[in-house]
Parts: C-alpha cells; sequence; structure tokens
C-alpha cells in the first residue's frame, strides 16, 4: 500500500532539477534519505547539535 505526500509546487519543481529522466520519485527519495542517513551526524557538527 502507497502513501501519499504533499509538497508545494516549489518544492517539486526544485526535485524535478535532480531526478534523473529513468527514475522515479520514490527512487530519488530513497537515495536522499539512505545519504542523509549515511553522512546526517556530520551535517549538525558545528552548529550544536540537532535541531
Amino acid at each position: 500500500m502507497g502513501v501519499t505526500i504533499e509538497v508545494s509546487e516549489e518544492l517539486k519543481e526544485r526535485m524535478d532539477q535532480h531526478v534523473r529522466e529513468d527514475e522515479a520519485y520514490e527512487e530519488f527519495l530513497e537515495e536522499l534519505l539512505n545519504h542523509y542517513e549515511a553522512e546526517g551526524e556530520s551535517l549538525w557538527e558545528g552548529y550544536g547539535g540537532e535541531p
């Protein structure tokens, strides 16, 4: 069963700039989350920790 996530038109346009022609939004988001989970801890370094 799928879930629907609503995003603004502006965010969709931003994602469209990065999604490859042969790539589904789900694949793009999964790749983005994988990257965030692998590198996420270092993203907050120097900012005093997670918000």
